[in-house]
């Protein structure tokens, strides 16, 4: 039975328009996808540390914690990964909407799942910008600081990103970083710039 047939959604009292003015700029969606080791977390937990010295209003859902609570309860198929996005999709677009700047870090290999989270933003009206941080799968493999590569390789990790499992380069997408190519700073300089441009404050 589809439960939603019963419900009615409920208009907040506080428009996007006193966020804005309570926050100082609009709320968006900075997803950051690409391989394990890609430098995803680190770039989205740095980025979220110099907005909020900058007086943005910003909070970052990264892959790994999200596991630890909101998905805990899923694996790593391939309908457990499009559920994880999907959720996670929807709570990025409900921060959005409160009027901040969602940051997220998550692989998120599949074109069709990343584009379900655009729409999630979509529904209203909020901006949603795709980062590919285009690590290549030599480089990923190298710094491996988790040990999952390694633990892929021998077979006692199955379904593995970039393994046995697939990634889904964007083909569009909004902003594209190489930490291979840039190191970490240049990487966060470029990624701050872009975010600060079309997040501006007020």
């Amino acid at each position: 039975m589809n439960t939603t047939l019963h419900l009615t959604a409920v208009e907040h009292r506080v428009d996007s328009a006193s966020r804005q003015r309570r926050f100082g700029h609009d709320g968006a969606v900075i997803w950051l996808t690409g391989l394990s080791a890609s430098g995803k977390s680190t770039l989205a937990m740095r980025l979220e540390e110099q907005l909020l010295s900058q007086g943005y209003a910003c909070y970052v859902l990264d892959g790994d914690n999200i596991r630890h609570g909101l998905n805990a309860n899923l694996g790593f198929s391939p309908e457990d990964r499009t559920e994880n996005i999907r959720r996670v999709g929807e709570v990025a677009a409900l921060f959005a909407d409160a009027g901040m700047v969602c940051i997220v870090a998550l692989i998120s290999p599949y074109i069709a799942d990343r584009a379900q989270a655009r729409a999630a933003a979509a529904r209203n009206r909020l901006p949603f910008h795709e980062v590919y941080v285009a690590t290549d799968l030599a480089t990923c493999e190298t710094r491996d600081p988790k040990g999952l590569y390694r633990k892929a390789r021998a077979g006692e990790l199955r379904g593995f990103t970039g393994i046995d499992a697939p990634y889904e380069a964007p083909e569009a997408a909004e902003l594209q970083i190489d930490t291979q190519l840039e190191n970490v700073d240049a990487s966060l300089s470029k990624l701050r710039g872009y975010v600060t441009r079309h997040c501006p404050l007020l």
